[in-house]
């Protein structure tokens, strides 16, 4: 019996993908390779502006030498299409490697967000059409009552505390200006053959860097296997309300929520 999350055999055919359709390890399991192309689900029309901003940049970071960051080339389908029933594509990268080095995740968050700084210098409309889980979320983290809401309306235990509690120590601390951002790096990061940065899956939100970067910090800590000391700049100050932002948006998106793990950082 085929595999439904597979990409259909029309979608491959106007992508002109070839070889051998094999899924691809991590994220919500929704990418498959075929050939030189990675197909990805769940890309709405809605989101045909990111993949134009994302090969616009792609192309221009590949022509810096010597390369310090690099952006996954979006592909058309024959017919132009930037997506087809919800699918887009990539250039698959060969010789790639997971990067868990939380200096060079870091380094590689400042160095693309001020390159989209300057690609994308005004907000996309395309970004108010997004309703998945993350960009709900992602909306909650700046509206305390919708947060504690949202983590009221979910039976898992501890999580309307836990959330409560994170609401509890935000304030009106202004986070620095808000451009597009993508909000989640730390598992999105390759090194290329020449060890360059390599960015895939574009999760867009015009929010601050330094929210953007609280993210991939606190997703290193609880995902890559950074010790937990990586959050002790984040406790006090502007940072600590971006980490507090952060963890309601992780909170809030992971679905279930662990919330323990959460819990034992000690944020709040």
């Amino acid at each position: 019996m085929p595999d439904p999350s597979r990409p259909p055999d029309h979608v491959l055919d106007l992508f002109a993908a070839e070889g051998v359709v094999e899924p691809l390890p991590g994220g919500q399991g929704t990418s498959w390779r075929a050939g030189d192309l990675v197909l990805k689900s769940g890309c709405g029309e809605s989101e045909a502006w990111l993949a134009q901003v994302q090969a616009r940049l792609a192309v221009r970071l590949d022509e810096v030498v010597p390369r310090s960051v690099r952006l996954a080339l979006p592909v058309p389908a024959r017919d132009g299409s930037l997506t087809v029933d919800g699918w887009a594509a990539t250039r698959f990268e060969p010789g790639t490697t997971q990067c868990h080095d939380l200096a060079t995740l870091r380094a590689t968050a400042h160095l693309l967000h001020a390159h989209l700084a300057s690609a994308v210098p005004e907000r996309p409309e395309g970004l108010d059409a997004r309703t998945d889980q993350w960009a709900e979320a992602e909306r909650a983290a700046y509206d305390p009552e919708v947060a504690l809401r949202a983590a009221a309306d979910r039976a898992e235990p501890g999580l309307a505390d836990l959330a409560g509690t994170l609401v509890a120590g935000l304030d009106a601390t202004d986070l620095g200006r808000e451009q597009l951002v993508h909000a989640d790096l730390s598992g999105n990061v390759l090194l290329d053959a020449a060890g360059v940065p390599f960015v895939i899956d574009f999760s867009p939100s015009w929010r601050s860097p330094l929210w953007a970067e609280a993210v991939c910090v606190l997703d290193a800590v609880l995902w890559l296997g950074t010790d937990q000391d990586a959050l002790d700049g984040w406790r006090t100050g502007t940072e600590r309300q971006a980490m507090l932002r952060a963890a309601l948006f992780r909170i809030l998106s992971d679905q279930p929520c662990e919330v323990p793990r959460y819990a034992a950082l000690g944020l709040a």
